[in-house]
Protein backbone atom coordinates (compact mmCIF):
# COMPACT_ATOMS: atom_id res chain seq x y z
CA UNK A 1 0.00 0.00 0.00
CA UNK A 2 2.78 2.07 0.93
CA UNK A 3 4.20 1.72 -3.06
CA UNK A 4 0.70 2.80 -3.65
CA UNK A 5 0.80 5.68 -1.86
CA UNK A 6 4.25 6.59 -3.41
CA UNK A 7 2.99 6.80 -7.08
CA UNK A 8 0.12 8.37 -6.60
CA UNK A 9 -2.00 4.88 -7.09
CA UNK A 10 -3.79 4.09 -4.65
CA UNK A 11 -7.83 4.82 -5.18
CA UNK A 12 -9.24 6.50 -2.91
CA UNK A 13 -13.25 6.86 -2.89
CA UNK A 14 -13.64 10.37 -1.14
CA UNK A 15 -17.24 11.61 0.35
CA UNK A 16 -18.12 14.61 2.56
CA UNK A 17 -18.33 12.87 6.35
CA UNK A 18 -18.55 14.94 9.45
CA UNK A 19 -15.24 15.15 11.51
CA UNK A 20 -17.35 14.69 14.69
CA UNK A 21 -18.96 10.86 12.89
CA UNK A 22 -15.15 9.93 12.05
CA UNK A 23 -13.73 10.46 15.93
CA UNK A 24 -17.39 9.14 16.65
CA UNK A 25 -16.97 6.07 14.77
CA UNK A 26 -13.25 5.55 16.20
CA UNK A 27 -14.45 5.66 20.08
CA UNK A 28 -16.84 3.10 19.21
CA UNK A 29 -14.64 0.71 17.84
CA UNK A 30 -11.97 1.34 20.40
CA UNK A 31 -14.42 1.63 23.17
CA UNK A 32 -13.90 -1.72 24.92
CA UNK A 33 -10.34 -2.51 24.43
CA UNK A 34 -10.46 0.81 26.37
CA UNK A 35 -12.57 -0.19 29.11
CA UNK A 36 -10.55 -3.53 29.21
CA UNK A 37 -7.70 -1.46 30.07
CA UNK A 38 -8.62 0.78 31.88
CA UNK A 39 -8.08 3.76 30.19
CA UNK A 40 -10.68 6.74 29.85
CA UNK A 41 -11.64 7.68 25.87
CA UNK A 42 -12.67 11.30 25.70
CA UNK A 43 -14.55 13.01 22.71
CA UNK A 44 -14.01 16.72 22.24
CA UNK A 45 -15.99 17.78 19.14
CA UNK A 46 -17.64 20.89 18.78
CA UNK A 47 -20.79 21.50 16.69
CA UNK A 48 -20.95 22.98 13.35
CA UNK A 49 -17.87 21.58 11.92
CA UNK A 50 -17.20 21.62 7.93
CA UNK A 51 -16.90 18.60 6.42
CA UNK A 52 -14.34 16.76 5.62
CA UNK A 53 -13.85 14.76 1.72
CA UNK A 54 -12.29 11.90 2.38
CA UNK A 55 -12.22 7.86 2.22
CA UNK A 56 -13.54 6.92 4.88
CA UNK A 57 -12.09 3.60 4.91
CA UNK A 58 -8.60 5.10 4.46
CA UNK A 59 -9.30 7.20 7.62
CA UNK A 60 -10.82 4.69 10.31
CA UNK A 61 -6.76 3.07 9.30
CA UNK A 62 -5.22 6.31 9.93
CA UNK A 63 -7.60 6.36 13.39
CA UNK A 64 -6.98 2.90 14.10
CA UNK A 65 -3.74 2.89 13.91
CA UNK A 66 -3.06 6.03 16.21
CA UNK A 67 -5.77 4.50 19.05
CA UNK A 68 -3.79 0.95 18.75
CA UNK A 69 -0.34 3.18 19.37
CA UNK A 70 -2.07 5.13 21.93
CA UNK A 71 -3.87 2.04 24.18
CA UNK A 72 -0.31 0.27 23.58
CA UNK A 73 1.21 3.27 25.36
CA UNK A 74 -0.98 4.60 27.92
CA UNK A 75 -1.23 3.27 31.26
CA UNK A 76 -4.30 1.63 33.18
CA UNK A 77 -5.76 4.59 34.39
CA UNK A 78 -4.91 6.99 31.47
CA UNK A 79 -7.11 9.09 28.96
CA UNK A 80 -7.10 9.57 25.36
CA UNK A 81 -9.01 12.13 24.01
CA UNK A 82 -10.06 12.26 20.09
CA UNK A 83 -10.64 16.08 19.37
CA UNK A 84 -11.61 17.90 16.14
CA UNK A 85 -11.40 21.78 15.55
CA UNK A 86 -12.26 24.21 12.35
CA UNK A 87 -8.67 25.94 12.00
CA UNK A 88 -9.10 28.11 9.20
CA UNK A 89 -10.04 26.30 5.70
CA UNK A 90 -9.07 23.19 7.51
CA UNK A 91 -10.07 20.99 10.18
CA UNK A 92 -7.95 19.79 12.63
CA UNK A 93 -8.46 16.11 14.53
CA UNK A 94 -6.20 14.90 17.68
CA UNK A 95 -5.37 12.01 19.48
CA UNK A 96 -3.81 12.30 23.08
CA UNK A 97 -2.78 10.49 25.38
CA UNK A 98 -1.57 10.35 28.71
CA UNK A 99 0.59 7.83 27.92
CA UNK A 100 4.71 7.79 28.24
CA UNK A 101 5.17 9.79 25.33
CA UNK A 102 8.28 10.01 23.20
CA UNK A 103 11.71 10.79 23.68
CA UNK A 104 12.58 14.64 21.84
CA UNK A 105 15.45 13.11 19.68
CA UNK A 106 12.96 9.93 18.62
CA UNK A 107 9.90 12.11 17.26
CA UNK A 108 11.60 13.52 14.03
CA UNK A 109 11.63 10.20 13.21
CA UNK A 110 8.22 8.03 14.03
CA UNK A 111 6.79 8.68 10.97
CA UNK A 112 9.23 6.84 8.69
CA UNK A 113 8.93 3.65 7.70
CA UNK A 114 10.33 0.57 10.02
CA UNK A 115 11.27 3.25 12.97
CA UNK A 116 10.36 1.99 16.21
CA UNK A 117 11.60 4.74 19.26
CA UNK A 118 11.62 1.19 21.52
CA UNK A 119 14.04 -0.64 19.71
CA UNK A 120 13.25 -3.77 22.58
CA UNK A 121 10.27 -4.23 20.44
CA UNK A 122 10.23 -6.76 17.97
CA UNK A 123 8.06 -7.71 14.67
CA UNK A 124 6.87 -10.70 16.83
CA UNK A 125 4.83 -8.89 18.87
CA UNK A 126 3.11 -7.78 16.00
CA UNK A 127 4.49 -4.46 15.04
CA UNK A 128 6.51 -3.57 11.67
CA UNK A 129 7.44 -0.66 12.38
CA UNK A 130 5.00 1.12 9.06
CA UNK A 131 1.77 2.21 11.28
CA UNK A 132 2.55 5.62 11.41
CA UNK A 133 4.35 5.60 8.35
CA UNK A 134 1.01 4.15 6.91
CA UNK A 135 -0.65 7.24 9.20
CA UNK A 136 1.71 10.00 7.28
CA UNK A 137 1.08 8.46 3.27
CA UNK A 138 -2.78 8.26 4.11
CA UNK A 139 -3.09 11.35 5.41
CA UNK A 140 -1.35 13.12 2.80
CA UNK A 141 -2.75 11.45 0.42
CA UNK A 142 -6.30 13.22 1.22
CA UNK A 143 -3.71 16.46 1.07
CA UNK A 144 -3.51 16.80 4.43
CA UNK A 145 -0.22 17.10 6.90
CA UNK A 146 0.43 14.91 10.34
CA UNK A 147 2.65 15.91 13.24
CA UNK A 148 3.23 14.97 16.42
CA UNK A 149 4.18 16.51 19.96
CA UNK A 150 5.16 14.49 23.06
CA UNK A 151 6.73 14.65 26.73
CA UNK A 152 8.05 11.84 28.69
CA UNK A 153 6.00 10.72 30.80
CA UNK A 154 3.14 13.14 30.28
CA UNK A 155 1.96 11.57 26.62
CA UNK A 156 1.50 12.20 22.85
CA UNK A 157 -0.31 14.37 20.46
CA UNK A 158 -0.70 13.59 17.09
CA UNK A 159 -2.78 16.52 14.99
CA UNK A 160 -4.14 15.41 11.19
CA UNK A 161 -4.90 18.80 9.43
CA UNK A 162 -7.35 18.16 6.48
CA UNK A 163 -8.94 20.67 3.80
CA UNK A 164 -12.20 21.43 4.93
CA UNK A 165 -14.63 20.30 1.98
CA UNK A 166 -12.01 20.34 -0.43
CA UNK A 167 -12.54 17.60 -3.15
CA UNK A 168 -9.34 15.44 -3.59
CA UNK A 169 -7.36 15.83 -6.82
CA UNK A 170 -7.91 12.93 -9.55
CA UNK A 171 -4.69 11.26 -9.18
CA UNK A 172 -5.67 10.24 -5.81
CA UNK A 173 -8.33 8.24 -7.10
CA UNK A 174 -11.53 10.04 -7.84
CA UNK A 175 -13.87 8.62 -10.55
CA UNK A 176 -12.05 4.85 -10.08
Amino acid sequence: MLTQVDAGELPLHPQAISPGALLEHTAATYEHNASLQDVTLELDVPEGLPDINVDEGRLNQVFGNLLSNALRYTPAGGRIRLAARAAGRSVTLVVADTGEGIAAEELPFIFDRFHRADKSRHSEEGESGLGLAIVKALVEAHGGTVRAESQLGVGTTVSIELPAGAPLDARNGEGH
